[in-house]
């Protein structure tokens, strides 16, 4: 066992009854915490028990912890760690999901290139400069906490145009923040 990974991509932010089209589903984790933190739907209430009971009987293989919204960067900010020195806290590297998670028959997004990735209808420069942005929250979590990070998945579907470009940038960006990563393939 190299290491235990609590749970994949938690995802208790999609509190509504359909899991991708619910008015309900809360995508902004300031607005998600201000309603739902400390509740059951708090991944932060769950993972530091399931830590804790691992560590009652195997006090040394490393936990793995990602945080909500799929694990996903801008959730970052509100994992909170456990104080476990042998726990590796994980984000999930798909952003931004308009560019990564385009379908072959359905391309609208180019990297480096611009695109509509916040759905406002306007289009944003996506660039290693935009990663570069995205990425800082990594580098506030381990200033903050002192606490291991790593990419456990990121990728792109092969067929989108600028994808080789973009998973190079991607790890130029994580190597130079010292975290181990792990791409995703899709067939």
């Amino acid at each position: 066992v190299a290491g235990y990974d609590l749970m994949v991509e938690p995802n208790s932010n999609e509190v509504g009854s359909h899991a991708l089209d619910d008015s309900r589903d809360i995508w902004d984790p300031q607005d998600f915490y201000e309603q739902f933190g400390g509740t059951l739907y708090d991944w932060n209430q769950l993972y530091p028990r399931l830590s804790a009971a691992i560590r009652q009987v195997d006090t040394q293989t490393p936990i793995l912890i990602g945080g909500m919204g799929y694990s996903a960067f801008d959730w970052l900010p509100f994992l909170q760690p456990t104080g476990d020195p042998r726990t590796v806290y994980t984000v999930h590297a798909y952003a931004p999901h308009a560019y990564t998670h385009q379908e072959a028959e359905a391309i609208t997004c180019t990297y480096p290139g611009d695109c509509d990735l916040d759905g406002d209808g306007l289009p944003e420069t996506l660039d290693q400069g935009w990663l570069e942005q995205l990425y800082r929250s990594a580098d506030s979590f381990v200033a903050e906490h002192g606490a291991p990070l790593a990419a456990n998945e990121f990728g792109v579907m092969r067929w989108v145009p600028g994808s080789a470009r973009f998973l190079a940038d991607q790890m130029v960006l994580l190597e130079a923040r010292g975290m181990n990563h792990a791409l995703w393939v899709w067939d």
